[in-house]
């Protein structure tokens, strides 16, 4: 990593994945089931089902941290393996507010580099466009990955590192 990035999260061997924590659609009555570990590679692995029942449909990883200062990077880059299923990436600008910041991408079976500029990111709340700017603040506290393509679905993202350019 060059001086024009900063890394967000790089999982390897010492990694402490204390801080991230699932959240699925059982807060709101639903069945889905998400995990997250690291696998023997010291990647980490974010694995489930997806179920509709009980107006269910997500699961969710997110990881908490420090305030991140991003004005002085366009981008937030992902190096991830996924099962070929679609996938949000989410911030928080605070993590107080309700709404995130989202994109999507899709992934293919194989490592992948997602390139996600942070001023297209839009802002959403539990599934609705919200009337507001893109992203444009200074800082983030929060990422997140979410699955819910509206179909019940077993996941597994592989996740290598996440890092700001």
């Amino acid at each position: 990593m060059s001086a024009t990035t900063k890394t967000i999260f790089d999982f390897n061997s010492d990694s402490n994945i204390s801080n991230w924590r699932i959240v699925d659609d059982v807060v709101m009555g639903g069945r889905s089931r998400g995990n997250f570990k690291m696998n023997e590679e010291s990647f980490g692995v974010f694995y489930g089902n997806v179920s509709l029942e009980n107006n269910g449909g997500f699961s969710s990883l997110r990881y908490r941290f420090s305030p991140i200062n991003v004005k002085d990077f366009k981008e937030v880059v992902l190096r991830v393996k996924g099962d070929g299923k679609k996938y949000q990436f989410r911030l928080k600008d605070d993590v107080y507010n309700s709404h995130s910041f989202i994109a999507t991408f899709e992934t293919n079976g194989e490592w992948q580099t997602i390139k996600i500029t942070l001023s297209d990111m839009y802002p959403a709340f539990r599934g609705r466009k919200l009337d507001m700017n893109h992203f444009s603040s200074e800082n983030i506290e929060e990422l997140a990955f979410l699955i819910g393509n509206k179909k019940e679905q077993s996941f597994q993202l592989e996740i290598d590192k996440i890092y700001l350019q």
